[in-house]
């Protein structure tokens, strides 16, 4: 297949892109500036040179693919609010350029807002505020062949810098490697090189479901977590309250755990990538 992807030079977009390429399809992968456009290219990439906020490029790219996948989201959490909304538009322009056809969509998005213990059947809070996977489901109404995946709150790796990176950083700067409460609330976690598999495999087998769980380690405490960081740093272990944690504090203590047992059946996925506990004990992950 010739595959559209947004997010071509992200954390989990350059994954998809390296996995992709691997299993012989061909790339056009978007970049915003010319050090990501000539990182992509070396990757074996097509480079579509434009932003998230340049539609019509996107809608054009997206008629020429067999395939797209969304994975870019701007990260800028001063800015949700427009960020979830640039990302709707996004979503919105990416199907409307393959509603009619056959060919399909895959939408990125996370598994917060929704129960703990989530499987794939599982709608998020219609109130939550990003949006991606709402977009989503709006397209499949007008018959466009689009799924949404589902990505664990850390998706890791050497050289991780999302929420993992983030909890790091506040224990360094407070000087505890904290939890909130008694810490036995649960996050999922999935290895970066497992989670671009899912991508692949869904259009593979022709996206024949609404969402797939990118999650291997389906419920890992925070306080073990935590544990795990305070090792790596030489820092005590301690409760804090929510404070400790300012905006953070939502996902620190949230419920992000979620089963994967229906997309590991559907498309036969098998993460063989090391667990998020054993990744956090790298000396590497605290350079």
């Amino acid at each position: 297949m010739h595959v559209f992807v947004t997010g071509a030079t992200g954390w989990v977009g350059s994954t998809v892109v390296q996995d992709l390429i691997g299993a012989g399809h061909q790339v056009t992968g978007l970049a915003r500036n010319d050090e990501k456009a000539a990182r992509l290219a070396a990757s074996g990439a097509t480079v579509l040179r434009a932003t998230l906020d340049d539609l019509d490029a996107l809608k054009n790219a997206a008629s020429e693919a067999d395939a797209v996948i969304h994975t870019a989201f701007n990260h800028d959490f001063s800015k949700f609010p427009e960020s979830a909304a640039q990302d709707q538009r996004v979503i919105e322009a990416l199907g409307s350029a393959l509603e009619g056809s056959e060919r399909p969509l895959l939408v990125t998005s996370g598994l917060s807002g929704l129960p703990a213990g989530a499987t794939e059947a599982d709608l998020p809070d219609p109130a939550s505020p990003r949006r991606s996977e709402v977009a989503a489901r709006a397209l499949k109404e007008r018959g466009v062949r689009v799924a949404t995946v589902r990505l664990a709150p850390s998706v890791h790796g050497i050289g991780d810098h999302g929420f993992i990176s983030i909890v790091i950083r506040l224990a360094r700067e407070k000087g505890v490697s904290a939890y909130i409460g008694d810490g036995q609330n649960k996050w999922s976690g999935v290895y970066r090189l497992d989670a671009a598999k899912v991508y692949r495999l869904a259009l593979e087998q022709g996206v024949t479901e609404p969402v797939y769980h990118a999650v291997a380690d389906e419920a890992v405490l925070f306080r073990d977590i935590a544990g795990v960081i305070g090792r790596g740093l030489s820092l005590p272990v301690e409760p804090r309250e929510r404070e400790h944690f300012g905006w953070f504090a939502t996902m620190a203590g949230g419920n992000m755990a979620a089963s994967s047992a229906r997309t590991r059946a559907l498309l036969g996925w098998n993460p063989t990538g090391p667990s998020l506990l054993a990744d956090l004990e790298q000396p590497a992950y605290y350079a």
